[in-house]
């Protein structure tokens, strides 16, 4: 793994906690000499990691719609900053681009990203780690909806482990370098 793209909130929720989370998930990327691909955004959750990357002499790739762009700040000193037409070349840019995904808390895009990128890999269109940061219990949600997937019979327990969640930035990453792709279904049986 060297690129690590994160889904995150252009917002910062309602705990300093998240932005410090995101922040020191940022210093870890760059001190560990992972490169940040991400929405681009200055602000919330966004604008934490990025800063938290870039204070620490790291690489962040931005990636951001044009209509986006007129309405949001995007981050002035990024290593690269890319300008795409729609939220699908971003998505598709990022995941293109990285070898590893993380979600931070965020809301309802954050999600949508996530989600994605969990189906892309149901089907096979990667075998990339696919995690989440579960600060203050935010994804415990998100664990007991995968779980109720799988027993009411809509995802298999194959994929029981396919999102990594975890409390902290280094076990998740311990847990990401040793992840392993999860074997596609037979969906004709």
């Amino acid at each position: 793994m060297k690129r690590i793209a994160v889904f995150c909130g252009a917002s910062k929720g309602n705990d300093p906690i998240y932005t410090e989370q995101a922040y020191a998930l940022g210093k870890y990327l760059a001190e560990n000499k992972y490169e940040l691909i991400y929405g681009a955004g200055s602000t919330g959750m966004m604008g934490a990691v990025a800063n938290g990357v870039l204070d620490h002499d790291g690489i962040a790739i931005g990636i951001m719609p044009r209509f986006l762009g007129e309405r949001e700040i995007a981050h002035e000193n990024l290593t690269e900053y890319h300008v795409v037409e729609t939220m699908h070349e971003r998505k598709q840019m990022m995941s293109d681009m990285a070898d590893a995904f993380v979600m931070l808390p965020g809301g309802a895009g954050s999600l949508e990203e996530f989600f994605e990128i969990y189906t892309w890999s149901q089907i096979g269109l990667h075998h990339k780690p696919i995690a989440a940061l579960n600060i203050k219990q935010f994804f415990n949600p998100l664990s007991s909806m995968i779980e109720h997937l799988i027993s009411t019979g809509f995802v298999s327990k194959d994929y029981k482990n396919l999102a990594i969640i975890k409390d902290d930035i280094q076990s998740m990453f311990d847990s990401m370098k040793v992840a392993q792709p999860v074997k596609l279904r037979d969906y004709q049986k």
